[in-house]
């Protein structure tokens, strides 16, 4: 049985990344996707718990995937699930230089490789810190995020922007 590990922080969780599960879930018997805490990114808008929740509802369709919640080396839990590869997503060319040297660094801890699933165009210029900052402002984000993501950001920030309120929206 091959099992792939789809690690990041999903701080939220978005279309791209949905389309690389969707895609991984085609290669691999069984796709674990883990929502881990990523300490070079310090402001986190969902924890653990929550992401994990929103990865579930947003993934229920996919039969052989599961969700985890980690606060530890992805290759500690790429050994744990017994993966035999880590899939990450690649956006553009910025993406890969520095997921060349995690895959790279992964592969000398432990042995496992890492593949590459490139996002189609359309989802390519989505990224969770301009989801948090387009929410954060009043924004709709529900065509870049799954409906229980766009549910949970609008909860997020509910009655959060004072200054926005009593503005005419077109």
């Amino acid at each position: 049985m091959t099992v792939a590990l789809f690690p990041g922080s999903f701080d939220p969780f978005h279309n791209g990344h949905l389309e690389v599960v969707e895609r991984a879930a085609k290669l691999f018997d069984e796709v674990v996707v883990a929502a881990v805490r990523n300490p070079q990114k310090s402001e986190l808008l969902f924890s653990i718990s929550e992401r994990s929740e929103m990865l579930t509802e947003s993934l229920v369709h996919l039969r052989s995937v599961r969700i985890v919640g980690v606060t530890t080396l992805v290759v500690n839990v790429a050994r744990d699930v017994g993966a035999t590869a880590i899939v990450k997503g690649l956006r553009a060319v910025s993406d890969f230089e520095n997921e060349l040297q995690m895959a790279q660094m992964n592969r000398q801890l432990s042995g496992v490789e890492t593949i590459f699933i490139p996002t189609s165009s359309s989802h390519s210029f989505i990224a969770s810190r301009l989801l948090r900052e387009v929410a954060r402002f009043g924004g709709d984000v529900s065509a870049f995020v799954p409906e229980a993501v766009a549910l949970r950001l609008k909860e997020k920030f509910a009655g959060t922007n004072p200054e926005l309120e009593g503005l005419a929206t077109p």
